[in-house]
């Protein structure tokens, strides 16, 4: 038995959550990757696994031995990444990152990335749920917002801002507020957090002066991109990202209300697993996405 292969096998199984999917993730039949692990049980002497037709948890014997399992098989890839390290980045990257960022920002973007890495294919997944990296094997985040996950590294890319904004229809039928108390008969569009179903609360400030956006509303999203359409339908007035409204205003679709005032500036990270090798291919596309922010969105 090749130790080595066994370990990866069963630590692709446990982050997989199953043989089918270890299986799938490996290239192997899922008749190999029982034998892999019933030859190592067999050697260690030890049960690693419980197994039933429809879970797999591990031991506590196979929980320790997957944390040693694991932090083997990264040293052995900075190993091997550290004697290819002249070589071109190559294979898939995984990406997580919210959709209003991705179709405004990274997408429009990503040619540039793919010209100067051709070898690499990125896999983008576009929601705004906070996954479980290690289970749904991404390789790096990027997050907008405090990142409150002590279990990711991060790396700043800067910062983003708020305003307030709604369509000129909207703004003919209501009237224009000049100011953040002047919405006595105007309509906010609520956007809540996926997550938690919270609505956010929106602040603006000018100077020393910070006010909270306080108004009724009529409708309530959970997505940023979607209360921008609501907004240009003529739905209220939102307060969201100012590089997700640039083409709008641009085209006059969205007008800015509130000359001077603006959200407190919001985070945004590439992160990935603190117990993670950093490979070659995602060191390339943090080192590429945090210039990119540098240059100015």
């Amino acid at each position: 038995m090749d130790k080595l292969a066994a370990m990866r096998v069963f630590v692709q199984v446990v982050e997989s959550g199953s043989f089918t999917g270890a299986a799938e993730s490996l290239a192997l039949p899922k008749s190999a990757v029982t034998r892999q692990i019933q030859a190592l049980e067999a050697s260690l002497r030890v049960k690693l696994l419980h197994r039933t037709s429809r879970s797999l948890s591990l031991t506590a014997a196979g929980n320790k031995y997957f944390q040693g399992a694991r932090t083997l098989l990264d040293q052995v890839k900075i190993l091997d990444d550290g004697l290819t390290q002249g070589e071109s980045e190559s294979g898939q990257l995984r990406i997580e990152l919210p959709t209003a960022l991705a179709c405004h920002l990274v997408i429009p973007w990503l040619p540039e990335f793919v010209a100067l890495h051709p070898d690499i294919q990125t896999v983008l997944s576009t929601q705004n749920l906070t996954s479980d990296l290690i289970e749904k094997q991404i390789d790096c985040v990027v997050r907008i917002g405090p990142l409150r996950n002590d279990a990711l590294v991060a790396r700043s890319l800067g910062e983003i801002t708020m305003s307030a904004y709604a369509s000129p229809d909207y703004l003919r039928d209501r009237g224009t507020p000049l100011h953040p108390r002047q919405l006595q008969g105007h309509f906010m569009i609520r956007v809540c957090s996926p997550q938690t179903g919270r609505a956010f609360e929106r602040a603006l400030i000018r100077g020393r002066e910070s006010l909270s956006l306080d108004a009724a509303w009529q409708l309530s999203v959970n997505d940023s991109a979607a209360a921008l359409s609501a907004a240009e339908a003529g739905m209220g007035i939102v307060m969201t990202y100012d590089f997700l409204t640039a083409q709008a205003v641009r085209e006059g679709r969205l007008l800015k209300i509130f000359d001077g005032w603006q959200s407190e500036p919001v985070p945004v990270h590439a992160a990935w697993p603190d117990n993670r090798h950093l490979a070659s291919r995602v060191r390339a596309f943090v080192e590429w996405i945090r210039r990119r922010f540098a240059e100015g969105i």
